[in-house]
């Protein structure tokens, strides 16, 4: 599952098929299945603030154009990713779209 993306991660949520989210996750954040189990669910209860999803939407921006520290605070936002795990997940996503 190389060829994925956010979107593919948001189309999971809303067919409510949480295994092709968490699959989806931990391709894209390198996450293990269990840490891509906690942050998918983590991110499922946060969807009903319409105000979530703006800050979910924003993290394509902050990882084309921010700085780690704003990719960091949405990671742990969005998805409960803290130390280490958000470390990596930010090396993750330099990995899979570098910056240009």
């Amino acid at each position: 599952m190389s060829d994925v993306s956010f979107r593919d991660f948001a189309g999971a949520i809303m067919k409510g098929d949480t295994a092709s989210a968490n699959e989806v996750l931990a391709t894209l954040l390198g996450l293990s299945p269990e840490q891509a189990s906690t942050a998918t669910a983590h991110f499922q209860s946060r969807t009903s603030d319409p105000s979530f999803m703006m800050k979910a939407m924003s993290l394509r921006m902050a990882v084309t154009s921010g700085s780690d520290d704003d990719i960091g605070a949405l990671l742990e936002e969005c998805f409960g990713l803290t130390g280490e795990t958000r470390a990596s997940s930010i090396a993750a996503l330099h990995a899979r779209y570098p910056r240009t």
